[in-house]
């Protein structure tokens, strides 16, 4: 039987990640530790859908350290692109992976066009172990809409040009604000309440 743990390896290099999820997970006060401390590379994403590359990610921090890992698959859907840049979103510019590069592609897609609705998307999928047969997985998603110029110096991705309706972007929210209510912040909070259900120790 799956038990509570006190260390948790994060699937990602991405430290902008791990900072959030580190406040998220917070209430449990489990120590989130990055993949890269730990010597693991990035596993590969081969797949078209959020939950196969989570899951994927997950097993692979879990069998290279041993450890409980928990693997975050989210990016950016913008509906008149048919759901893109979805799974590419970190990679949508191509090699190298650079969020400038990348905003600057989306918004020369969206040139002339007029419905700008998009939503991030989180899927997380925590593994107890690599070979979990019941891994704990949760969603969350976020909607807005896409400007042209960015505004705010907080957050990353995306988060510049990706308007809410109370009119501000993502990266002009503070962090607590943004965890509050964002994809991340709803699958996070969807993610501990499986926790202290189905694992000894959480409740």
């Amino acid at each position: 039987m799956n038990t509570a743990f006190q260390k948790l390896v994060l699937a990602s290099n991405n430290e902008g990640k791990r900072r959030e999820f580190a406040q998220l997970l917070a209430p449990l006060a489990i120590d989130l530790v990055s993949q890269a401390s730990l010597g693991v590379t990035e596993a590969d994403e081969p797949y078209a859908t959020f939950i196969e590359n989570a899951l994927a990610k997950a097993r692979h921090t879990s069998r290279h350290t041993g450890l409980p890992a928990l693997a975050d698959d989210s990016g950016l859907c913008v509906d008149a692109l048919n759901g893109a840049p979805g799974v590419l979103s970190a990679r949508y510019a191509g090699e190298p992976k650079a969020d400038a590069r990348n905003n600057a592609h989306l918004i020369a897609q969206l040139q002339g066009v007029t419905d700008r609705r998009a939503y991030y998307v989180c899927v997380l999928v925590l593994t107890h172990h690599a070979d979990d047969p019941a891994p704990l997985i949760a969603c969350g998603e976020w909607r807005g809409e896409i400007i042209d110029m960015p505004r705010g110096a907080n957050g990353f991705g995306y988060d510049p040009y990706f308007l809410l309706p109370d009119g501000r972007t993502a990266a002009e929210m503070a962090p607590e604000e943004k965890n509050a209510v964002s994809h991340r912040g709803i699958a996070a909070r969807k993610l501990i309440a499986q926790l202290r259900e189905c694992l000894p120790g959480y409740g």
